[in-house]
């Protein structure tokens, strides 16, 4: 704490906070949990202390971390249950991509839903992304005896450049746009997340037959993300009917904590899925 703060100051009592969590995340963020050790129950973070601004410019040096190619990523840092010491290897890779996971709802509603796949948040905001982290390592911690949420993490990254970076081609299954950062002026429509140029990174990424998933609350983004990805080749949008009976679907639509405030305030959700196409064969 600095010099002449004091510990009534709502500003001193969130460093001091942070400060106790960024010792813990130190300690236990790359740890493979015991299951048979007992310990005592870990509390879930406060988000009330880590609050920052809600958008983050993506064209700004963040000076983030990355590996130059997917092979010189560490995935065992942040999955540390399924390496397996024997091989020296990861058993699984992450086919899963939550792209601007905000608050790590959705991470954690997926988490058992879908527990042989291994599911990556990606989120641009430092504190943001300490909140998620922190979160994780609670409920990894108290439900270390069903090795519960060791399927889901999460790192800072800025998806629009670094993408390729992190995945294969064709690694994804799905990916998750949800509620992103509408840019209403136009002259901001470029740092949108759906983008010709960045569909073709997703379409990339993304293996044949894997899904894009959409939603917002702005009606204009809405039919930007739509008019984007029916242009694109290589995605095809799926029906009405699919997306009802699509479980990732419905837990999209509840779990985000932006889904939550839109029902608070009785407001509309805007949901499109895309599916990604073969590749055209080349003449």
């Amino acid at each position: 704490m600095k010099a002449g703060m004091s510990l009534d100051d709502p500003s001193s009592k969130r460093q001091a906070y942070r400060l106790k969590k960024q010792e813990n995340r130190e300690e236990l963020k790359h740890v493979r949990i015991d299951p048979t050790a007992t310990s005592e129950k870990v509390d879930l973070p406060r988000k009330r202390f880590y609050r920052q601004r809600a958008h983050s410019n993506p064209f700004s040096d963040h000076q983030l971390e990355y590996p130059v190619s997917p092979d010189d990523m560490d995935w065992q840092k942040l999955y540390p249950h399924f390496f397996d010491v024997g091989t020296n290897r990861m058993s699984k890779q992450v086919t899963i991509a939550d792209i601007g996971c905000g608050f790590g709802g959705l991470l954690i509603d997926l988490s058992p839903e879908f527990p042989e796949n291994l599911i990556l948040g990606m989120e641009i905001r430092v504190q943001v992304t300490n909140y998620v982290e922190d979160r994780i390592i609670a409920l990894r911690s108290n439900n270390a005896a069903i090795n519960g949420y060791q399927n889901i993490n999460v790192l800072r990254g800025n998806s629009m450049k670094f993408l390729p970076n992190f995945f294969h081609k064709a690694q994804l299954e799905k990916m998750f746009f949800c509620f992103p950062d509408p840019h209403f002026k136009q002259r901001k429509h470029k740092a949108r997340i759906i983008t010709n140029t960045l569909l073709s990174e997703y379409a990339y990424v993304l293996k044949e037959g894997g899904v894009v998933y959409t939603i917002t609350d702005v009606l204009d983004l809405h039919e930007w993300m739509v008019k984007h990805l029916e242009e694109h080749p290589l995605f095809d949008r799926l029906s009405k009917d699919w997306e009802q009976s699509d479980k990732c679907v419905q837990i999209m639509t509840h779990a985000t904590e932006e889904g939550k405030k839109v029902e608070r305030k009785k407001g509309d959700k805007y949901v499109a899925c895309f599916v990604r196409l073969p590749n055209p064969p080349i003449v």
